[in-house]
């Protein structure tokens, strides 16, 4: 008998309800996994409706369309001689549960329900499944008539069971069972399952992908073991990212490992590896046996084999070192490829953006350079699908892009909307970069259009509103910058319908949006202002970290640009200039450094922090630099200004998720938009814990 054994793992850029699409790529993925040898592959999770179906999930339509597709699957040849390992939805018992279906020459062999449903983050779970609660509890699963005359059986085993071929046993886990603190595999591997396999849809966070690695090495070091990790890769119709990152790993070892970021539909991973390892590792350090109290699992025995008797030849995976994306390369890579999929997708011809000259647009007309440097890439190392979508996007079936600036020239638009409160030195700045990746820049002046609002209120009020500056009060000082940002949006939606039209070319163009997370969270921005667009890909990032990445654009594109703009402080520009210079800037308005917002932001959602709690931290963390009263001042300043922003939330643009502070309203951040923003009870007791400190310190 063989011991050596190849196993294929996948990420696919699946799409929620794109069951034609979702279908092609499966089978592709399964073609390409036997063409390298494998008996073993591996899907992510849902991925034959998508895992982003949401509430389609209580559609009955996306219940048989998925069993429509399992049909197709099983009664394909690409499929025979290779066990495939599917996720979809299943109904059972009026249940429905978030399954995996492993089959084999057109025999289903078992269907593995989730057990620990995701539940928290961005996640949902627990509003559309069920989780299978009965630990190696197995049931009969009645097949419907679709599937009956393809498999000709009347019913498979479901629940929590593993499979037992000649040469191994395999065992599964989805998902969020890898995070739990009662993974399955814990006890799978004490009851001598060798190959464990996790399918999953496991979105992208700056910094996240290490806590991944860290779980599969840990899974399999302590009592030895293959794992085979699977990821959702691309946008699914959402705010999030599916960075990939598929990988293998043996007895604690990477052996394989996936892209993190690729513009790849799909793409299949392969690793040859021996079992004899995996039991030599465990008759060392492992000793099952002496677990008297463990209920054996329920094995589907199965009479295939995964390794063959003549496999001196084969060579199997050696350790290797992870390699991790810096969170500059993350944030160069990741909102790029989101964007790559929303274009192609969305049927537009191209994206608009207002460009003022600073960090926040700036940056995002660098991940629109990004992109187009990596469909110049793509194309370059033959990826037909991409040079097939870019063909469609820019309506020309000859054109094949070979330079990113001239690519950037057919799909970006950048506009300049300047004002009599603009300086000189953010029109040039935006201008400077423009030019540099190559963008279609337009230079606008908005007084003409500012000036028209203005008057029709003078004319039916007979009032003339004016700024602090010139003696006006803080709701005229307010309304007259407000006016200014909504003009900003008005119009770049009109240029985003209308320019390619102007040209004599078809189609529209996306409006991009460029608020930070940090002004999301404070609500440091105008309702309905150009940070009001089609979608925003830094909306779920810290301005520091804006910043670094435009430092790596400097390097990595040679961007020199942007040199300017990181010097410059950051302003709105909504106030008049004094002297020619800009007066006003971000970080005065709020009260606060964007550094400081950071912090604050993460003890608000990641540490769950109330303004009491939140100011008991802060006192520790800033008490080389601020006293407590000034501790206090800034707490209550931040909590007034969320509370009184938050319902900006409920209209932000969709933003690409990357912080695990985002205050995203749509379903990450679930909290009211209507407070008392005066914090009695909260605020009070700061005050006394004020008093408290002072009063210590100074002796009484």
């Amino acid at each position: 008998m063989g011991r050596k054994v190849t196993f294929a793992t996948c990420s696919l850029n699946q799409w929620a309800l794109d069951f034609d699409g979702n279908l092609s790529r499966i089978l592709r993925s399964i073609e390409i996994a036997k063409c390298n040898g494998a008996k073993y592959r591996l899907g992510p999770e849902l991925e034959i409706c998508g895992y982003g179906c949401a509430d389609h999930l209580y559609e009955s339509d996306t219940l048989l369309h998925s069993l429509e597709v399992l049909a197709e699957l099983l009664e394909s040849p690409v499929t025979q001689d290779i066990i495939c390992d599917v996720g979809m939805p299943i109904m059972h018992r009026d249940a429905r549960y978030n399954c995996r279906v492993i089959f084999l020459n057109k025999k289903i062999l078992l269907i593995r329900p989730k057990m620990f449903l995701a539940n928290y983050g961005n996640n949902r779970e627990f509003r559309w499944f069920s989780p299978w609660s009965q630990p190696r509890h197995v049931e009969e699963y009645l097949l419907p008539r679709m599937i009956r005359k393809v498999t000709d059986q009347v019913s498979v085993p479901f629940g929590d069971c593993v499979l037992s071929t000649i040469d191994t046993c395999i065992g599964s886990e989805m998902c969020a069972e890898m995070w739990n603190a009662k993974s399955p595999h814990i006890d799978m591997g004490l009851d001598g399952v060798e190959v464990f396999t996790n399918s999953s849809a496991s979105y992208h966070e700056l910094r996240k992908a290490n806590q991944r690695v860290a779980l599969v090495t840990s899974a399999t070091s302590k009592s030895g073991g293959i794992y085979l990790f699977a990821n959702q890769k691309g946008c699914d119709g959402d705010r999030l990212y599916y960075d990939g990152c598929a990988m293998v790993a043996i007895n604690g070892d990477i052996v394989a490992q996936g892209a993190q970021f690729s513009l790849d539909d799909v793409e299949v991973l392969t690793a040859t590896l021996d079992l004899e390892d995996v039991r030599s590792y465990r008759g060392e350090r492992c000793h099952p046996h002496i677990v008297h109290d463990h209920k054996p699992y329920h094995r589907v025995t199965v009479d295939f084999s995964l390794s063959d008797d003549n496999d001196i030849d084969l060579i199997t995976h050696r350790p290797m070192e992870w390699q991790f994306h810096s969170p500059e390369e993350e944030i160069s890579l990741g909102p790029a490829c989101w964007l790559w999929d929303y274009l192609r997708r969305s049927g537009q011809a191209g994206f608009l953006l207002p460009l003022s000259g600073g960090v926040d647009s700036s940056s995002t007309a660098c991940i629109v350079y990004s992109m187009c440097v990596l469909v110049c890439n793509a194309v370059r190392d033959n990826n037909t699908q991409v040079l097939q979508d870019i063909q469609r996007i820019v309506g020309d079936l000859t054109y094949t892009p070979e330079d990113p600036q001239e690519l950037c020239k057919r799909l970006f638009t950048t506009c300049y909307m300047g004002s009599e409160n603009s300086s000189e030195d953010t029109r040039s700045r935006a201008k400077d970069l423009a030019a540099q990746i190559g963008s279609n820049h337009i230079n606008l002046n908005i007084d003409m259009a500012v000036k028209g609002l203005l008057g029709i209120f003078t004319f039916v009020t007979a009032r003339v509103p004016q700024f602090r500056a010139s003696g006006g009060s803080t709701r005229e000082n307010l309304a007259l910058q407000n006016v200014q940002a909504r003009v900003r949006m008005v119009l770049a939606y009109l240029f985003a319908q209308l320019t390619l039209w102007a040209q004599g070319k078809p189609g529209g163009l996306l409006v991009l949006g460029s608020a930070n997370v940090d002004e999301s969270l404070s609500g440091y921005f105008t309702k309905y202002d150009c940070s009001s667009a089609d979608i925003n890909p830094i909306g779920g990032i810290s301005k520091t970290d804006l910043k670094s990445f435009l430092h790596y654009c400097v390097e990595h594109f040679q961007l020199s640009s942007l040199r300017r703009i990181l010097a410059a402080p950051p302003t709105a520009e909504l106030e008049p200039l004094v002297d020619g210079q800009v007066a006003q800037t971000d970080e005065a308005d709020m009260g606060m450094t964007y550094t400081e917002l950071s912090l604050i932001g993460r003890l608000r959602k990641v540490s769950r922090s109330g303004p009491y709690s939140m100011f008991c931290k802060l006192m520790e963390l800033w008490k080389e630099t601020c006293s407590p009263s000034q501790v206090a001042a800034k707490v209550k300043q931040f909590f007034r200004m969320y509370s009184v922003n938050r319902h900006k939330m409920t209209t932000i643009t969709p933003s690409y998720h990357a912080e695990s502070y985002s205050p995203d309203d749509n379903r990450f951040d679930m909290r009211p938009f209507l407070y008392n923003v005066k914090w009695l009870w909260q605020f009070k007791k700061i005050d006394n814990k004020v008093s408290d400190v002072e009063l210590a310190r100074a002796g009484y």
